[in-house]
């Protein structure tokens, strides 16, 4: 079978204790002893979550991830080979390397902590990407540029040579984010301007609204802190979208958690011929936007919950769904993501998606 999707960029392994019974304040006292319950672990990251949920939703995907030849490495290989026999066929294993690995300490009524090493991703950059892979396929979907940091340094140099090199392939490149911490070399970086170089060459880019007013409105989103969805209007977010626009995609958007999926396509067809690579009519998108709420669940964990949005999105898309069906896909794979603790068991195959958006499933009123 042909690739659809090139799913490439960060792994890592999510080492989860169970330290429920806890207090945040026994978790912090030094010199002391405390008995917790089992480990589990899981996958993370964009090659895992959105890789993983785009093979449940029946989409042909090759991965390309970099792992060391640790333990943690092979434990990385173990968990997304058990979705599907070869998925991690196209890992790079990279010999003395350090795997990429996350400690999740959640004490009992507390949020969570996270303990994390990147490990070879602070040298991945367009030398890791099998280009005749992708080559192969209709669409390159890349996670976590901000987590990649020689694609974000020199003014974005590195992400600029990648993008270019991908599109000279002919592929379709969809890009998605993660919110670094403010005071890291990431939340440090000059993001307008790796963006207003580097989305000329994106024609899917859809982070959540925290992870782009970072990038483009920190002191709103600083400004909003705790009541930021309180403060998102129709006319905001059209004047975000139109920026994304102006700064060269073809089709923004934003993740917005409980308040759903907004996206708009860019009004010019010619921006959007890169549509018919699969099958759909740039003048079918030209100027369209939507805004789809999210729909109603039993929220069991919101791990994971963008990046199986961006996965329904991706599938839809390949599926010849016009804008506003695409978000209402994108939504429906992110609410069965959230019935699940962790971020990819939740996710249902394309058939039985369809049969509950069909079923009449009741969205989020705001």
């Amino acid at each position: 079978m042909a690739t659809d999707i090139v799913v490439a960029g960060h792994v890592a392994l999510d080492i989860l204790p169970d330290m429920s019974m806890l207090k945040a304040e026994q978790v912090i006292g030094a010199g002391k002893v405390f008995e917790i319950g089992a480990i589990s672990y899981s996958t993370g990251g964009a090659v895992s979550n959105t890789g993983l949920a785009l093979h449940r939703l029946g989409v042909k995907v090759d991965l390309l991830a970099a792992v060391g030849d640790d333990w943690v490495g092979q434990a990385i290989v173990d968990y997304v080979n058990g979705f599907g026999r070869g998925l991690a066929d196209k890992f790079q294993v990279l010999p003395g390397a350090a795997s990429p690995y996350t400690v999740v300490i959640e004490p009992q009524n507390h949020d969570r902590t996270l303990l994390t090493n990147t490990g070879v991703y602070k040298d991945y950059d367009l030398d890791n990407i099998d280009l005749e892979v992708v080559a192969g396929s209709k669409l390159f979907h890349l996670g976590y540029p901000t987590l990649l940091p020689r694609l974000y340094a020199n003014d974005g140099a590195g992400f600029l040579d990648l993008l270019r090199a991908v599109k000279d392939t002919g592929v379709i490149t969809s890009i998605d984010m993660s919110l670094p911490p403010p005071d890291s070399a990431s939340g440090r970086a000059g993001w307008r301007s790796i963006l207003r170089r580097c989305l000329p060459y994106v024609d899917i880019f859809v982070p959540s609204i925290e992870e782009i007013m970072m990038m483009l409105r920190r002191r709103d989103l600083e400004r909003w802190s705790g009541e930021l969805f309180d403060r998102l209007t129709a006319d905001y977010l059209a004047d975000l979208a139109d920026e994304l626009l102006a700064l060269g995609a073809g089709i923004g958007g934003f993740k917005l958690g409980e308040r759903g999926l907004y996206l708009r396509a860019a009004p010019d067809e010619n921006r959007l011929a890169f549509l018919r690579g699969i099958g759909q009519a740039p003048g079918d998108w030209a100027g369209q936007m939507t805004w789809q709420p999210a729909f109603q669940v039993e929220i069991a964990g919101t791990t994971g919950a963008g990046d199986a949005a961006y996965a329904g999105l991706l599938a839809a898309m390949l599926r010849g769904h016009g804008l506003a069906e695409c978000a209402r896909r994108a939504c429906a794979v992110a609410a069965c993501n959230i019935e699940a603790a962790d971020a990819t068991s939740g996710v249902r195959g394309w058939e039985e998606t369809e049969a509950r958006l069909a079923g009449g499933w009741a969205s989020i009123d705001y």
